[in-house]
């Protein structure tokens, strides 16, 4: 599959890196060097949580040095996945102690007394990791997907007994299946993943239904739970999942529909399908259908169709200040700048369907699954920077732009969030050599 990649894009530093094939030296050696060029660093703050990047002086202000629950819980899984279970479990329980300092949130709007119609009464989703304070700039906190994303790996470092939960622990995560019943998430609109225009998104809904179904193995295991003042059992948490389900069952495989308009494809989809396993088969065939046929860049993978983030020219247009802000109220200012085609390629995706390739060869043996999963690999090698892009050299950049007319990595280099898609293809890569032995 080496011959399907163009070496005159940018970020191809890694080229003396990438093979038509992997065998189990292959994979070994390459991730050595990769753990050597840093290309694999996470360093937590003190709190044990991870910020979203760690930046050079050129992205201090985007304000990814604070932390988002969406990506340590994506970051934690893929070191929980690696064996670095400790420090998987560390950033999970400083999430928790986040939401158990901020637990009135939680509790106001299941009692009705604090609106959750505004995203700044709802439990933060970005907040300062040094301190576990929230932060006061205007954000859209309405996202569901990343309380699913805690409550899923929260219970199952819980259940692989990497995280003990006392009662006061038990307590707070039944207050998450309350909270959603609260906002009846199956019908909510929200931000999700790309912190947009709220909609009711299959990919939130999605990341929920997850949560519930790992924290039912919690329930079923050791009966209820007591918080604010109700019962949180395994009937209730049933019939949660059952609306969820229902509601994914109308929407999928397309992330929304509003009114005349469905959005087809997006990427935030793949992650129903890896980490948190919630689609079958015929689903999960669609979406990466749609993915590579609608998405699939010459880069990376587009988020959606009309993406204006970064779309081209975006450090031209927009100046600092007016590049990372809240848009979820008012976003058609910024979608009047992108033009068709010209939306920024992500970094994200193509390790993710590494991955996802990797684990269908791994269930059953088909070799255009192993194809499929190279293929992915090495465009994800191909993203690494290349010392001439800022930064350094082998780093994982959040996207690509057109600037100019030239793609190159924005200034959010690296995101840990891509570092730890990369790290959970690679060890998926070594996972399907151990099976060929």
């Amino acid at each position: 599959m080496v011959a399907d990649l163009d070496f005159s894009l940018p970020g191809v530093a890694a080229r003396a890196l990438i093979r038509p094939d992997y065998d189990s030296a292959g994979v070994a050696a390459l991730g050595e060097t990769l753990e050597a060029a840093g290309t694999f660093r996470f360093t937590p703050l003190p709190s044990g949580l991870f910020p979203a990047a760690h930046l050079s002086r050129r992205g201090l202000y985007t304000g990814y040095d604070q932390v988002w629950v969406r990506d340590n819980m994506h970051v934690a899984n893929a070191l929980f996945a690696i064996g670095e279970t400790a420090v998987a479990a560390r950033t999970v329980r400083a999430t928790l102690d986040f939401y158990s300092r901020h637990r009135w949130r939680f509790e106001a709007i299941i009692a009705g007394q604090l609106d959750p119609a505004v995203p700044m009464n709802r439990p933060h989703v970005r907040f300062d990791g040094a301190t576990l304070n929230e932060v006061s700039e205007d954000w859209s906190h309405a996202q569901n997907d990343a309380l699913g994303y805690c409550l899923w790996l929260a219970s199952r470092l819980h259940l692989a007994g990497a995280l003990p939960l006392e009662p006061v622990d038990a307590a707070l995560l039944a207050l998450f299946p309350l909270y959603f019943r609260a906002i009846r998430y199956w019908q909510d609109a929200d931000s999700g993943h790309w912190e947009e225009k709220r909609k009711v998104e299959a990919s939130s809904i999605g990341a929920v239904v997850a949560g519930l179904l790992a924290f039912r193995r919690i329930l079923a295991g050791q009966g209820s739970i007591a918080a604010a003042g109700e019962t949180v059992d395994v009937a209730l948490l049933d019939s949660l999942i059952a609306e969820g389900s229902g509601t994914m069952a109308r929407i999928l495989p397309n992330e929304c529909i509003v009114g005349d308009s469905t959005r087809a494809a997006d990427a935030a989809l793949l992650f129903l399908i890896y980490p948190l396993e919630v689609t079958d088969a015929a689903v999960t065939a669609e979406i990466i259908a749609r993915v590579e046929t609608v998405l699939k860049g010459e880069v990376g993978i587009r988020r959606y169709i009309g993406d204006s983030f970064w779309c081209a020219d975006y450090d031209l247009l927009l100046p600092e200040n007016r590049r990372t802000i809240n848009v979820s109220e008012d976003i058609a200012a910024r979608d009047a700048l992108v033009r068709p085609g010209e939306e920024a390629q992500w970094c994200l995706f193509d390790p993710l369907l590494s991955t996802i390739f990797g684990r269908r060869f791994l269930a059953g043996g088909d070799p255009i699954h192993r194809a499929q999963q190279v293929h992915y690999f090495n465009r994800s090698l191909a993203q690494l920077t290349t010392p001439t892009e800022g930064g350094g050299e082998l780093l994982c950049p959040e996207l690509y732009y057109l600037r100019q007319g030239r793609f190159v990595p924005n200034d959010v280099t690296p995101l840990l969030w891509t570092q730890a898609n990369l790290r959970v293809a690679l060890e998926t890569m070594a996972a399907v050599n151990r099976l060929q032995k």
